[in-house]
């Protein structure tokens, strides 16, 4: 009943939220502030608004605040945004529209929305790219060649995210890669 009533309000603060964020009126600047130090993100209203649109609306709900960085591969990316510590996935929106044919490449630094194999399935959880991921890039409008839609840029933090990339992991469940303990997203708020 508990996590029913979680999704309700998930639910409609997303949706009270969505008329906050036209692509004229969005903030261009994030800081995602972790229990490994903070980090500042310059978003790409201009290259990917519904995705810049998408992540701001979680941002205004407090849908990040409490989730962890539940993935985390040494020179590849740090993963976030859609589990609690306990491994309880939190409720989401509809998924929204790959951007990735934006030109915007997942280089180091880069924030990028995570999706499953559909390439249209991104809804809360994003990346940040430890390294050049060139193989990560739009390449065509096919299953294998979408890629990942990148819609911001670390600015100052890195050094926080290479920390995060440093941690001890292991298995929970069925998933790989987890920090042992766990990284947490205290926040995240418009700058």
């Amino acid at each position: 009943m508990k996590l029913f009533i979680k999704s309700l309000m998930v639910a409609a603060l997303l949706a009270f939220s969505a008329g906050l964020a036209s692509a004229e009126d969005i903030k261009r600047h994030v800081e995602i502030q972790t229990t490994k130090g903070n980090i500042e993100i310059e978003l790409y209203a201009d290259r990917a608004p519904e995705t810049v649109k998408n992540f701001i609306r979680y941002v205004l709900a407090s849908a990040y605040d409490g989730t962890i960085f539940h993935r985390v591969i040494p020179g590849f990316m740090i993963q976030g945004g859609g589990f609690e510590a306990s491994f309880r996935e939190r409720p989401t929106a509809a998924p929204i529209r790959n951007e990735a044919e934006n030109s915007l490449k997942n280089l180091r630094g880069t924030l990028a929305m995570a999706r499953t194999g559909d390439p249209h399935s991104a809804t809360s959880q994003f990346f940040i790219n430890l390294k050049d991921n060139g193989f990560l890039d739009f390449r065509s409008r096919n299953s294998g060649g979408w890629g990942y839609a990148v819609f911001g840029k670390v600015t100052a933090g890195m050094d926080v995210v290479d920390a995060i990339a440093m941690v001890q992991t292991t298995s929970v469940r069925q998933y790989d890669n987890v920090p042992v303990v766990p990284v947490i997203i205290k926040s995240v708020i418009v700058r």
